[in-house]
């Protein structure tokens, strides 16, 4: 397990407080759970393609997904954004942007009229 990327235990302590609370039964290894999320996410493997050093792949992605929902992670975004103040510069990586096949046919509707300087649709 020595070659697993582990969040460390200062990393840990800062977002421990944004965990929701065990329900009676000791949830499995929050460090390994979370530090697998985090490399399944960051390499953009599926989630079956997780070392097995993090756990069980179903495991790992049942957290991600009732987390989600719960929003622990969007809370501990918030936080992490707000500790750190605010950004000197703003990017947008547009090779994630996907538009649907259909949006081209949007202009030609005139549903971009202050954009393109077309005509409005009546």
């Amino acid at each position: 397990m020595s070659d697993l990327f582990l969040l460390t235990e200062a990393q840990m302590r800062r977002i421990e407080p944004y965990f929701p609370l065990s329900h009676g039964i000791a949830r499995v290894d929050d460090r390994r759970m979370i530090s697998g999320i985090i490399f399944v996410i960051r390499n953009g493997l599926r989630w079956r393609d997780a070392p097995p050093g993090y756990g069980p792949y179903k495991t790992i992605y049942n957290r991600f997904v009732r987390w989600s929902r719960l929003g622990v992670f969007n809370k501990i975004f918030a936080e992490l954004a707000r500790k750190g103040g605010a950004p000197k510069r703003l990017m947008i990586d547009a090779t994630h942007l996907k538009a649907h096949r259909t949006a081209a046919s949007l202009l030609k509707k005139g549903l971009f009229p202050d954009v393109l300087g077309a005509p409005r649709a009546a």
